[in-house]
């Protein structure tokens, strides 16, 4: 008996020991990643390989321990990133470059691409579902969003894209974004711009159809991407490459697997929509070529969002795409 209580101790001794050891290990682990804070520009199933890149470990296997922050509107992710309450930001490119425009010395630089092209869909009537063309918009009232926001900007150069121009289509500004959905449900619009889920949602409710990509209808531009403050970049090279490197396996594990297993990992993002809203969206901005097939950003793409801006009005100062974007830690 006494034996055995003491091959019982060493035995309790050794897995105490072994228990110690591990999660001692775990948490050294833990402190040795670096932290980076990311303010994202809203939270959205747009950004998927991003949330895959998080719940898959991605991130965790480079060493890095990332935190998300929700900043709503691309100016005031600029201003967090620039004040260091981030140290990245997820948001339009453009807002950059009103950055550099104003002079900033540590100015923002963007490292990775994450979305390429606009998230919007044109929600209209259901009968034109089946033979939708964009000259059906001549002379129609379309809910647009603000002047001078991005997808009121990036709906005026897909106009001009596609033949047409403001002044064949009645573009209303007068409705906020987040109003545009109440709107056309109350009849103020023929057409409207939306993002998802919103889209879905009044197709559930038999309010409306989607009918065409608004990214599709204006072309490739570096619609999302990751950006930091010039003296962040210079400082942290290797944390950008690994922070890079993870997103590039979202991006990979995106466009490789079904909507169903994507929307399976980033559920917990999304608790209030269900797991089927979830894998049609998905598979909406799977259809809508929504993501880049690498986080390089392209030359071609960044002088296509110049000329939009240009567009519209909103460009005082075109900017050298090398000064403005630094594709090193791209592969």
């Amino acid at each position: 008996m006494k034996k055995f209580v003491y091959i019982a101790g060493v035995l309790l001794v050794g897995i105490l020991c072994f228990v110690g050891i591990y999660f001692g290990f775990k948490n050294e682990e833990k402190k040795t990643q670096e932290k980076i804070v990311v303010a994202e520009v809203t939270h959205s199933v747009f950004y998927a390989p991003f949330y895959v890149s998080i719940h898959n470990g991605y991130f965790q296997d480079e060493g890095l321990d990332v935190d998300v922050i929700l900043t709503s509107g691309a100016d005031k992710v600029a201003s967090a990133v620039l004040s260091g309450d981030a140290n990245v930001g997820l948001s339009g490119l453009e807002a950059t470059l009103y950055v550099y425009n104003n002079g900033a010395s540590d100015y923002l630089v963007n490292f990775s691409s994450l979305t390429k092209r606009d998230g919007q869909f044109l929600v209209g009537d259901c009968s034109l579902k089946d033979n939708f063309d964009v000259n059906m918009l001549k002379g129609k009232r379309v809910l647009a969003g603000r002047t001078g926001g991005m997808p009121a900007m990036v709906f005026n150069y897909a106009l001009y894209k596609n033949g047409l121009s403001d002044s064949d289509v009645i573009v209303d500004n007068s409705v906020d974004f987040a109003s545009l959905s109440g709107a056309y449900i109350g009849g103020n619009g023929d057409f409207v711009n939306l993002f998802e889920p919103t889209a879905l949602s009044l197709e559930k409710e038999g309010k409306g159809c989607v009918l065409a990509s608004l990214g599709i209808m204006s072309g490739e531009v570096p619609y999302t991407v990751f950006h930091t403050k010039k003296s962040y970049l210079e400082n942290n090279e290797k944390n950008l490459e690994k922070f890079t490197k993870a997103i590039q396996k979202g991006l990979d594990y995106t466009l490789a697997h079904s909507s169903k297993e994507i929307a399976e990992i980033i559920k917990s993002e999304f608790p209030d929509t269900s797991m089927d809203d979830l894998i049609k969206v998905v598979d909406r901005y799977k259809s809508a070529d929504s993501w880049w097939e690498n986080t390089y950003i392209k030359e071609d793409a960044y002088n296509n969002l110049l000329d939009l801006m240009e567009y519209n009005n909103a460009l005082d100062k075109r900017i050298d795409f090398d000064i403005i974007v630094d594709n090193s830690f791209n592969e």
